[in-house]
């Protein structure tokens, strides 16, 4: 298998780590059947790819084989973010999806354990039509007999339908938002949007709380709050 290593991005401070955790049990408690993630927000810098980084590293570092899958092929942040570096030319889901690479040229290896990552590739002009298409399906049809969990950031769902495409693939959804920056109608057209493309929400995220100025938020969840809405559940923090 190829390799890549992460030199930076996933060291969050403790009180942030805790939080992760409480969101990975979240989703660990809501079924067995809930393994292929995707992670959307509902603008752009509401901190989606730092969730969906830390929340992969959350589940590998509890000893699950977990790969992350960056299928944002319009503006991804996940390499710079992470300073990805390998040995050869950097293979992408955009190389699969257009039929030019297999699976195998795709996945890394990466230098935390347990964890496995497969970057976006090169930048497509027709993404929308290369995550819907039925490469895509068979992609994590297979990789769900590889990994026990699949965790997938792409781009934010308030500028363009990629993450709606992707959701209906997957076994659920969880949606970033940073505070004070979403209205809540606009919540409201997100959660509409991935509701009907997978009606299996798992969770909102709230993201980027001043400490300073909400002691509420500050006090219990160390800046990042996390609720987990089961289907029929009761709401759980």
């Amino acid at each position: 298998m190829n390799k890549i290593t992460i030199n930076t991005g996933l060291s969050p401070s403790n009180q942030q780590k805790e939080v992760y955790r409480t969101l990975r049990t979240n989703i660990e408690f809501s079924g067995v059947e809930n393994r292929v993630i995707v992670v959307t927000s509902c603008a752009p810098n509401d901190g989606k790819s730092t969730v969906a980084c830390n929340l992969a590293a959350s589940f590998a570092s509890n000893g699950k084989k977990t790969l992350l899958v960056d299928a944002d092929l319009r503006k991804s942040v996940l390499q710079v973010r992470l300073d990805l570096q390998s040995d050869g030319p950097m293979n992408g889901l955009s190389h699969l999806l257009s039929g030019q690479l297999p699976v195998g040229e795709i996945v890394y290896a990466t230098n935390r354990q347990n964890l496995f990552m497969i970057p976006t590739g090169v930048f497509s002009t027709n993404p929308t039509e290369l995550l819907g298409n039925a490469r895509m399906e068979k992609l994590m049809e297979a990789l769900k007999k590889l990994f026990e969990y699949i965790i997938i950031d792409t781009p934010p769902l308030g500028s363009c339908i990629d993450a709606a495409v992707v959701a209906r693939i997957c076994d659920g959804s969880v949606l970033v938002m940073s505070a004070n920056n979403t209205s809540r109608s606009a919540a409201n057209s997100m959660a509409t949007q991935l509701k009907s493309a997978n009606s299996n929400i798992l969770g909102v995220v709230l993201n980027k709380v001043e400490m300073h100025k909400n002691g509420y938020y500050g006090k219990r969840y160390g800046g990042y709050y996390g609720e987990y809405y089961g289907k029929g559940s009761k709401k759980h923090a």
